[in-house]
C-alpha cells in the first residue's frame, strides 16, 4: 500500500471518529487536602469538544488522498 492511500484511510478513521464521538471527555484528579494521613482529592470531568467541520475536513482530506493514490500509479 502507497503511503499517501495510508494516510487517506488513517484520515478517514480519524474523521469519523471525531464526528461520532464529538469530543474528548478525561477525568483529572486534584489534591485538595494532605496533612498527614489525611489525603483529600477530588475528581473532575473535563470535556475538549472538536467542531464537527474538523471531523468532516478530516474525512474529506482522507477520501482525496485515497483517490489521488489510486489514480497515480507509479
Amino acid at each position: 500500500m502507497k503511503p499517501i492511500s495510508l494516510v487517506g484511510v488513517l484520515l478517514i478513521l480519524l474523521g469519523v471518529v471525531a464526528l461520532a464521538y464529538q469530543g474528548i471527555n478525561y477525568t483529572r484528579q486534584k489534591k485538595v487536602l494532605d496533612m498527614g494521613s489525611v489525603h483529600v482529592t477530588a475528581q473532575t470531568h473535563e470535556h475538549i469538544p472538536l467542531p464537527p467541520i474538523l471531523g468532516g475536513l478530516a474525512l474529506v482530506g482522507g477520501v482525496v488522498l485515497l483517490v489521488v493514490g489510486a489514480s497515480n500509479k507509479s
